[in-house]
């Protein structure tokens, strides 16, 4: 299977940020590390905190659920940048909302010029336009598009 680049996991930890013991996420979830969100009977796991370490091995594992999403729905072939910044996409809002987009297909159709203003569309919280989400979103078009503006063509399908 296909594995998010460090450029890309970096991107998500700069995001979700770090914290070795859990807090309500803006969207009401109970997280820990680096986005993690803590599982109904796994808070024991936690009640000592968790080292960065800890966290980037947490990360590693979580981040598997959006990229076999990213491999599922979109049926073109991708750069890593572009990968990358679809699975933190994925990451930070689920599965569901990569499926129901309309950014998902306008990656199918190779509309990649579309891209960044897709993303943008998806900087909502809780009613609210959060300023981290749009910097995150931007970050993410900006990745996603990086392979078209230097020309670049690495693109794996399944990179084992």
């Amino acid at each position: 299977m296909r594995h998010i680049t460090d450029e890309g996991l970096d991107l998500i930890k700069r995001f979700e940020g770090f914290s070795p013991t859990i807090y309500l996420c803006p969207a009401g979830y109970p997280t820990v590390g680096f986005g993690h969100v803590v599982l109904p009977g796994e808070q024991p796991r936690f009640d000592d905190g968790l080292t960065r370490e800890e966290a980037a091995e947490l990360l590693r594992l979580d981040v598997r659920i959006a990229e076999s999403a990213v491999l599922r729905l979109i049926k073109n072939p991708l750069a890593d940048g572009q990968f990358d910044a679809l699975v933190s996409f994925t990451f930070n809002l689920g599965a569901g909302a990569l499926q129901r987009s309309s950014l998902r297909k306008k990656v199918n159709r190779g509309e990649h010029g579309d891209i960044p203003v897709e993303l943008m569309k998806w900087v909502w919280s809780a009613g609210r336009k959060l300023p981290g989400l749009m910097r995150r979103r931007q970050a993410e078009g900006a990745l996603f598009s990086a392979v078209m503006l230097a020309g670049r063509s690495r693109i794996g399908a399944d990179e084992g």
